[in-house]
């Protein structure tokens, strides 16, 4: 027997909550399945079976508060594990020889491959895979080692849709119906209760210890969006077919960002008691919405690459906040962030500094607005643009100063060319 233990979750993490056992008891298991997931403040951690086996028993349920090296559950390892899988194949196969007639247990064997599975597949996932009836091992695999991810799904869902109304015209529109994620209200209740997973409390608690710890003020701008619209609009087509990567506005706000931030390095510090620590660095945090809530992983020495490269690291750490496969090292050690409302709508915020950071950038939404330009009323794309900063060692002079550097920048890209 085989003790399955939480495992280390990373520095300064000491407890997890058990998100979802994705084995049953009983269950045989091959190695390196995952067994259950765990989520924490910032990440989910994936334990697996280290061999193949049988999961005999599971300590803990999911929603419980579990602590490094306590026990989940226990493999019983050896043959049993890995020869198990067989019958449950066989048992399909002989189940349509006695039948009268084979048409009539053919679409009970079908299902019986997603439930015993040996497809590595995330919740979220499989989840998906459930509502609209996708069999998991007809899907390509894109994360890591192989697993599932809701992307992958989805993706295949999409790419089967117009095969899937030929085989029963009457179910077709069935697999629309789920669009919603979640049913928080269901029929006759007027109040439903949820407990805060171990994220969200830590993300509460993160937003009032910034909120208790600075103090907090924020500045305004906006930014004539014409030029870097122009630029990019140019070169977007020959950066995704020479490099591979498509050119979005926020690789632009990461250079002007960093470049100003060299010009104003306490915006770019950190507090440690009565020291105010200066990082001649950039670990620019980039504010991701996720299904498990807000994530903010940082580019790393930022200032010290090129647009194209930014750009890149942008899109890797979105699709691993996308497929829950972010790392204690993609969140932490980053030192300024900026956060990006406009992608929802939002047309002015003032954004909360991601402490013990001193500054945070939010963008917003660009709209066609009349401005003066040359003593005319012209029409142009403009963003507000919000500074929060920490005032205790941020002058409000500097802050303006900084805010001004970079709209100078993105109003004039050509600009950041010149260091």
């Amino acid at each position: 027997m085989t003790a399955i233990k939480v495992p280390p979750l990373g520095e300064s993490i000491v407890e997890a909550t058990v998100s979802r056992w994705l084995k049953k008891e009983g269950e045989a298991v091959a190695a390196g399945d995952t067994l259950v997931e765990l989520e924490t403040d910032k990440i989910t951690v994936e334990v697996p079976a280290l061999a193949a086996g049988v999961l005999a028993k599971r300590a803990r349920n999911e929603g419980d508060v579990v602590k490094v090296d306590e026990l989940l559950g226990e493999l019983t390892e050896g043959a049993a594990g890995a020869s198990a899988p067989a019958p449950q194949a066989a048992a399909p196969a002989a189940a349509p020889t006695p039948a009268p007639a084979p048409s009539a247990p053919a679409p009970a064997a079908a299902p019986a491959p997603a439930a015993a599975s040996p497809v590595r597949a995330s919740p979220a996932a499989q989840r998906v895979a459930a509502e609209q009836n996708v069999n998991l091992a007809a899907v390509a695999g894109t994360g890591r080692g192989g697993v599932v991810s809701k992307p992958d799904v989805i993706q295949h869902v999409a790419g089967t849709a117009a095969p899937a109304p030929a085989p029963v015209a009457a179910p077709a529109p069935a697999p629309a119906a789920p669009a919603p994620q979640r049913v928080l209200a269901p029929a006759g209740e007027r109040e439903t209760r949820e407990k805060m997973s171990t994220r969200r409390k830590r993300i509460a608690e993160n937003l009032l210890l910034s909120q208790s710890s600075t103090a907090t003020l924020t500045t305004f701008n906006e930014i004539d969006m014409s030029a870097v619209s122009a630029l990019r609009e140019r070169m977007k087509e020959k950066v995704e077919k020479e490099h591979g990567v498509k050119l979005s506005f926020m690789p632009f706000f990461v250079k002007a960002t960093s470049m100003a931030l060299k010009s104003f390095p306490v915006v770019n510090s950190q507090i440690d008691g009565d020291s105010i620590v200066y990082k001649n660095y950039v670990n620019m945090g980039i504010a991701v919405a996720s299904e498990a809530g807000l994530v903010v992983p940082n580019v790393k020495d930022a200032d010290r690459k090129g647009m194209i490269e930014v750009s890149r690291d942008i899109g890797a750490l979105a699709k691993k906040a996308r497929d829950g496969k972010l790392t204690m090292d993609d969140l932490t050690g980053g030192t300024f962030t900026i956060t990006n409302g406009g992608v929802f709508g939002s047309l002015v915020s003032t954004p909360i500094i991601n402490f013990p950071q001193v500054g945070i950038l939010g963008l917003h939404k660009t709209q066609d607005r009349p401005i003066a330009v040359n003593g005319q009323v012209v029409i142009r794309p403009m963003m507000y643009v919000a500074l929060s900063y920490d005032h205790r060692i941020i002058d409000g002079q500097q802050a303006v100063l900084f805010l001004v550097r970079v709209k100078e920048l993105m109003e004039d890209p050509a600009t950041m060319l010149i260091d």
